[in-house]
């Protein structure tokens, strides 16, 4: 289950359960068109979307989206987020990144580092196409990379180790 807050105020429950997506316990079918890696329309119960990705921030998991005009502010938590909160380490993970691990399943359209290279928190690292669209993951911590255990063309699995930092 997600936890997707909307300008900060409004809070949604989005759960997956096979091929069907819930919202506060409610299904929703969405009829999706995507146009670009950043851009999509939507059909919404008779109603027209036009969706753009304005800022993504994979690491924070925010991002700003245009839906017709409106900006919003995203946020969202996983449950692996939701336990950390819980727990009270979700500070603690927050600066100690030994490793980037792909998102999710894709194939690398470019690499952007080399091995004893260093990078700032921030600093683009490598191109990943999932879904149709083209994301660009970005170094979470300042450190100097020890291996590339990718290249260009590789078809990488969700939670696969890409990079690693000394």
């Amino acid at each position: 289950m997600y936890k997707v807050a909307v300008n900060e105020n409004t809070l949604f429950n989005i759960e997956e359960q096979g091929e069907k997506t819930f919202v506060n316990d409610h299904e929703v079918e969405l009829d999706l068109s995507m146009i670009s890696a950043s851009q999509a329309h939507i059909l919404y119960q008779h109603q027209s979307y036009n969706v753009e990705v304005i800022d993504l921030n994979q690491q924070n998991k925010t991002c700003k989206i245009k839906v017709n005009g409106t900006t919003y502010k995203i946020k969202a938590e996983d449950q692996f987020d939701q336990l950390l909160k819980q727990l009270g380490m979700d500070s603690l993970v927050a600066g100690k990144v030994a490793e980037i691990k792909a998102p999710m399943p894709g194939l690398v359209l470019k690499v952007l580092v080399e091995e004893h290279a260093e990078v700032k928190k921030g600093d683009n690292l490598l191109v990943l196409e999932a879904m149709k669209m083209e994301n660009i993951l970005k170094s979470t911590t300042d450190g100097i990379i020890s291996k590339v255990a990718i290249k260009q063309g590789d078809k990488v699995e969700k939670n696969q180790i890409l990079i690693q930092f000394k």
